[in-house]
């Protein structure tokens, strides 16, 4: 299915938070604040991602020249059980909330979801965001840090940081043009600690309807952003593309390849909730401010796991959701 606005609703302020190792990172000018530890002086990761996205999500309304009554709904998620540090932000903003979870392509399905509201007139205003945590991922979805555990060669690495977007019915920047929901794809990957092989699948899957959907070719982009496919799983993206008769390696590029410095501690590079969000609401949205980038696919994927299916032998069911921003 995909969705066009009609009456194109506005990208119009952003604001992005990392931790100290993502702040050393290629994108470290574009991101609006660092910090220099990823405890930011709370007393577990979880309270500190928690802090993450409330910064972002507070930042993002005072970059914007607005106060919270301004704002009619927030639209949140992140990766925790029960998406807390979504829903502990939410507590302290006293803004209507709605808690979404596709994983890492939550950022995507919170914009859309932001664009219908906005588009069809029932909200002016809506916050998007999302977070992730190194530490606390890691500790939910795989070994307690402590246990010194090996990283295998395919992992990624947690994105520790929180993006936040505004989507208005007016103003100036990018606008949503047209978006389509992802489908739940599942090609029977097992493996944890191997996300982008897992979710590579649903980013074509998605990627053909969309371009279906607008009768577009990939070559009409400026650029065709996945979200945390990670190194490996681009490569596999580009050539599941490929055999479906899609060429996209001239103007594809994946978050997760984006955030860090790629070398034999990251592996894969980037992934997490606030992957896509640090990068697309930092580096992307400037461009697209700047038009330097006139026609951008934003297409953030999600493995849609937990701990308990992944104890239970089940595979890595994915999804994928893409948003089309443009800035003519």
């Amino acid at each position: 299915m995909t969705i066009f606005y009609k009456n194109k609703p506005v990208l119009s302020e952003t604001f992005t938070i990392a931790g100290p190792k993502e702040a050393e990172g290629p994108l470290k000018k574009y991101i609006h604040r660092k910090e220099k530890d990823d405890m930011f002086n709370e007393e577990s990761f979880e309270k500190a991602e928690c802090k993450f996205l409330k910064t972002a999500l507070k930042s993002c309304i005072e970059k914007a020249a607005l106060n919270e009554n301004d704002i009619d709904c927030v639209i949140a998620g992140d990766l925790l059980n029960q998406i807390i540090s979504s829903s502990f932000a939410a507590r302290e903003l006293n803004i209507p909330f709605l808690g979404v979870y596709n994983a890492c392509s939550t950022m995507t399905e919170a914009y859309l979801l932001a664009g219908v509201l906005v588009d069809g007139s029932y909200m002016n205003k809506v916050l998007c965001g999302t977070s992730s945590h190194f530490s606390s991922a890691e500790r939910q979805y795989r070994y307690p840090l402590e246990l010194g555990s090996t990283r295998p060669p395919l992992s990624q690495w947690t994105v520790t940081g929180a993006g936040a977007g505004l989507i208005t019915s007016s103003g100036k920047g990018p606008y949503l043009y047209a978006a389509t929901v992802g489908k739940v794809v599942d090609y029977g990957v097992k493996d944890v600690n191997n996300m982008g092989p897992a979710m590579a699948p649903a980013a074509v899957d998605t990627l053909i309807r969309h371009l279906k959907g607008t009768c577009s070719k990939s070559s009409d982009y400026d650029l065709i952003v996945t979200g945390d496919l990670g190194a490996f799983g681009s490569r596999i993206f580009k050539d599941l593309a490929w055999e479906k008769g899609i060429d996209v390696s001239a103007n594809h590029v994946d978050c997760g390849e984006m955030v860090f410095n790629i070398n034999e501690k990251e592996f894969q590079g980037g992934s997490g909730a606030g992957c896509s969000a640090v990068v697309f609401n930092s580096y992307i949205y400037g461009k697209l401010l700047k038009k330097t980038l006139k026609r951008v696919l934003f297409m953030a994927t999600g493995a849609l796991l937990s701990t308990v299916s992944s104890q239970q032998g089940e595979s890595i069911p994915s999804i994928c959701h893409a948003v089309e921003f443009r800035g003519e």
